[in-house]
């Protein structure tokens, strides 16, 4: 029934956004209006009322502040390790949950009489702050349940990389976010919970904590079935032995990259309740938990050029070029440097010798420099338009910007930025095909795009 309920949910929303959105219709008013009412019902004969059903209109909370709430228990960090014998010796003769270690804010949610009440980020592990206010418009919480007793559970808040992407692109560089982690970390904080909802923040609960009244079994693995079952989507994770820790590492490896949502690693936890309780803590860990990092693949390599981008807002982007390496089954020669701040840190300069890797296996960064010169040079002129530059306080450092607001660069990202699909959404109109038409003088400004007609014939007799 949940699974059904998911699915109108998602049929309704496409529909809703289809009509009122895009100008265009993917199914009559019949027939939506069909299938809010099979929505109502199933809504009322489970329980199960998600935060984004189309039967919701919840009203947008803005705070003074968060207040801060202690735990009733500590929420603490785990032991590491980057070896899989670890991780074997570690589970012994038991049987272990292995899942992706979600790379978001913890959240501990508390639901009574069916319907959610509190929502607390970890914070420090001892205290954290109230975001009930956002939880209630994260994509897909639950706000009302059918279990009606006492309901606690743990969980990670996350925003995927498509989100990022998207949300990102509708910042400025200076607001603009370094990795979903961050991005997720401040949405959830924020005072006016229709920022998380615009964000689109979701849930996955990894801990069942407490459900009074409830006849639960001893496996962990068995618990997140049943918070599946009121509607919560749950990590995705595996029943293993140590017999199969080589074979479900591999597994989880092996699904990095068609994975949308950031993890840093996995987590290795017990399945048995009982047993997990029976070992207790130490000051620092829980003892019947141990997260798993992946052993990045370094690889040393020699620094030719830095290369400086000009961003549609003047932000220039150190990119480093070395010589190609084979990491984690591909050629990777670029990696971008952020800002001057991480530039000056690394001490980087022409010929040094550097360590690259990739975060998370996905995205290229230098992890160490061998040499570390620090004579690489910040351009006083953009490369580009030959503008000065000046270097900028922004939020994570010092970053290098052109002061020309005519800068060809800004006006190529500007007016690629104005076409794509997270604006005017234009087809066939590239960045290639936008350089070109500057090029030709077809375009100057936003308004030349709409007297692109002017210039037909010459556009069809140009190559491409």
């Amino acid at each position: 029934m949940v699974n059904q309920i998911k699915e109108l949910i998602s049929l309704l929303n496409e529909a809703s956004k289809a009509y009122y959105q895009q100008d265009s219709e993917i199914m009559s008013n019949q027939e939506y209006d069909r299938l809010y009412d099979e929505l109502e019902e199933l809504e009322k004969e489970s329980g199960i009322i998600l935060a984004n059903s189309p039967t919701q209109r919840v009203g947008y909370t803005v705070l003074s502040n968060l207040k801060k709430i202690k735990h009733d228990s500590p929420i603490l960090s785990l032991d590491k390790t980057k070896e899989t014998g670890k991780l074997k010796s570690f589970l012994g003769e038991k049987t272990g949950i292995l899942s992706w270690k979600l790379d978001g804010l913890t959240i501990v949610l508390t639901y009574a009489n069916g319907a959610l009440v509190q929502a607390i980020t970890r914070g420090n592990g001892e205290i954290g702050e109230d975001v009930t206010h956002n939880a209630k418009v994260f994509a897909n919480l639950p706000l009302q349940i059918s279990f009606k007793g006492n309901l606690v559970l743990r969980g990670e808040g996350v925003i995927s990389y498509s989100q990022f992407k998207r949300i990102n692109e509708e910042l400025s560089e200076e607001e603009a976010y370094k990795n979903p982690r961050n991005l997720c970390s401040g949405t959830v904080r924020q005072l006016n919970s229709e920022i998380a909802a615009k964000r689109r923040v979701r849930f996955f609960a990894f801990t069942l904590v407490k459900a009074e009244g409830a006849a639960l079994s001893d496996s962990k693995a068995k618990n997140l079935d049943w918070l599946r079952s009121l509607g919560f989507d749950a990590v995705e994770h595996r029943l293993i032995r140590a017999e199969t820790v080589e074979g479900e590492v591999e597994w989880f490896r092996s699904h990095i990259q068609n994975n949308d949502i950031a993890s840093d690693g996995l987590v290795l936890t017990f399945d048995s309740i009982d047993y997990s309780e029976s070992l207790g803590r130490t000051a620092k860990f829980p003892k019947d938990s141990i997260a798993f990092k992946w052993a990045d693949e370094m690889a040393e390599t020699t620094l030719r050029e830095i290369e400086w981008n000009t961003s549609r807002t003047g932000l220039m982007n150190p990119i480093a070029i070395f010589d190609p390496v084979e990491l984690e089954g591909s050629t990777v020669s670029r990696a971008s440097v952020h800002n001057v701040s991480i530039l000056r840190e690394l001490k980087l300069g022409i010929g040094d010798k550097i360590k690259v890797y990739k975060a998370n296996m996905i995205i290229p960064q230098i992890a160490e420099n061998l040499t570390g010169s620090g004579t690489a040079i910040i351009p006083k002129q953009c490369f580009v338009c030959g503008g000065e530059t000046e270097i900028r306080k922004q939020r994570d450092g010092e970053a290098l910007y052109c002061t020309n607001p005519e800068c060809s660069a800004q006006r190529i990202q500007r007016l690629t930025h104005f076409v794509s699909r997270d604006a005017m959404n234009m087809e066939g109109l590239s960045e290639e095909t936008i350089k070109k038409f500057l090029e030709k003088g077809f375009i100057k400004q936003y308004p030349d795009i709409f007297l692109l007609q002017h210039h037909e014939n010459e556009i069809k007799s140009m190559e491409g």
